[in-house]
């Protein structure tokens, strides 16, 4: 992790994050041996510090944050602290309670709200044909639930599988803020900054 001074963060802040980060490992940790030994789970986590080096990297304060598939919340979480306005949209009620438990000990005001991080009505149509959602599964619309629409966001953050990639920046055009930026971040630690579909950083 960079030094927290140079990167302008009061040691408490960069102390409380390092705390949110473990825990949000450990947390994973029990996940992957008590839900995802037995059965398949989508879930998978991020390299928590590697994705706040890059929202660092990209932070104005009172900018809209959105997290797709947001799990135990520990991202969306990362997001409020450093000052964004922050909202996640996770598909699986149980992982929703454990983020808004973890939101309240870490004094976050981060939003979340159980169901999909499609908006209600968008149809995929990838040029191969096969428009089968795969790993990101089927609900009701969580912007509903949380009032807002996906233009309403200024930085998106996603974790995709293969093959999700394509989807997301289809996802981004379709209903994005024409100047949002989508975050992707992939297995091997890379995180990438999109805007207008083409790589602004990473």
């Amino acid at each position: 992790m960079p030094d927290p001074l140079a990167l302008g963060l009061d040691p408490a802040l960069q102390a409380t994050l390092n705390q949110l980060c473990d825990e949000g490992s450990e947390i994973w940790a029990r996940f992957d041996r008590d839900v995802r030994s037995r059965r398949w789970h989508s879930f998978v986590s991020s390299d928590y510090n590697r994705v706040l080096s890059a929202l660092l990297a990209v932070r104005r304060p009172g900018a809209r944050f959105l997290e797709w598939g947001s799990a135990t919340g520990v991202v969306a979480i990362i997001a409020d602290l450093l000052g964004y306005e922050a909202y996640g949209i996770e598909l699986d009620e149980r992982l929703v309670e454990v983020a808004v438990e973890m939101a309240g000990r870490y004094g976050s005001g981060v939003r979340f709200a159980a169901g999909s991080f499609l908006p209600a009505g968008y149809v995929w149509r990838p040029t191969h044909g096969d428009g089968r959602l795969g790993t990101l599964g089927e609900g009701g619309s969580g912007y509903l639930k949380l009032g807002r629409s996906l233009d309403d966001f200024d930085l998106v953050y996603a974790y995709p599988w293969d093959g999700e990639e394509v989807l997301m920046h289809d996802l981004m055009r379709v209903h994005g803020a024409r100047d949002a930026r989508l975050m992707l971040h992939h297995a091997s630690g890379d995180t990438r900054v999109f805007r207008r579909g083409r790589i602004e950083r990473g």
